[in-house]
Order: structure tokens, then sequence, then C-alpha cells
């Protein structure tokens, strides 16, 4: 439905705090922790430490990188328009949409993971949440979509 106004809209993202340079201050302290470390192993005369050591620096280096580029490209949106409730998801190149009719989707909890649900087919919402933003969320999309269900009307004639 192109012109139809949007009732609610939720975005969410992976916490990505930190930015360029802080990556590089957390690499350079993670290199001179490495090289005091592998300093010190070498002149007791325990080499091989400086091998393990580095290639653990670097791997944690990687990983953090890794990290960084999968939440630059990862979000996920929660939209109710009138007559559609779409979820769409990115999480590094894999891409997810999954669309129902508000009137007949039911939130559902398992665990600490929220669901939404229609007619067998579930997908989660609000995986890069903490449990108590993923609770506020529940409550909120729980209420909108009560209000959509049981719409009031402010019509004098029916008064």
């Amino acid at each position: 439905m192109p012109n139809s106004p949007t009732l609610f809209e939720a975005r969410s993202a992976p916490l990505n705090s930190l930015g360029d340079r802080g990556f590089w201050i957390v690499a350079g302290i993670l290199l001179a922790g490495f090289t005091f470390t592998g300093t010190v192993f070498t002149l007791l005369g325990a080499w091989p430490v400086l091998v393990f050591a580095g290639a653990e620096t670097l791997l944690v280096i990687g990983m953090l990188a890794l990290y960084r580029s999968q939440a630059r490209s990862s979000a996920e949106t929660v939209i109710l328009v009138s007559g559609r409730l779409t979820i769409q998801r990115r999480e590094g190149r894999r891409r997810e949409q999954a669309s129902f009719d508000p009137f007949w989707a039911r939130l559902r909890w398992e665990e600490t993971r929220l669901f939404i649900a229609h007619r067998g087919a579930a997908i989660e919402i609000g995986r890069f949440l903490t449990p108590e933003e993923r609770e506020d969320l529940a409550r909120t999309l729980g209420e909108v979509l009560r209000r959509y269900r049981d719409p009031v009307f402010d019509n004098p004639q029916l008064r």
C-alpha cells in the first residue's frame, strides 16, 4: 500500500560504539602489550611464547575488525502500515524479510527470545537489543497491535 501511513516503526542495530580512532587505539594498546610481553619472555629465554602471543594478538585485532565490519552492515526494522507488518533484517550479506497480517500476528516469548508468529510461521525480532530493550519493544509493539485490532472510532452519530 504505497500511500499508507506508518503506524509503527522500530529500528535496531548491533552495538558499534568503537569508532575508527578508538579501534586504532585499542589495536595500539594490544600491540604494545604484545611487544612488552614478547620482549620479557624472549629475554628470559622463552622465545616460543613470542610466536603464540603474536598470533593471539593478531587474532584479537582481526576478530575486532570483523565484528566492526559486520556491525556496520547489520540492522533490523519492524514496520507496521495499514494491513501489513513487515520485518526486515540485514546481517552482513544475509538479508531476511517477512510480512504478516497484523490482525493475526502474535508476539511470543521463548525463554529470552521474542518472536512474531502467524499461522505457524515465526520470526525472531530484537536480536540486537538487550533483554530490557526487548521487553520494551514487546510491550510497545503489543500495545500498537492491540490498538490496530481494536480501533476506537470517534463518531458523534454513534454516541
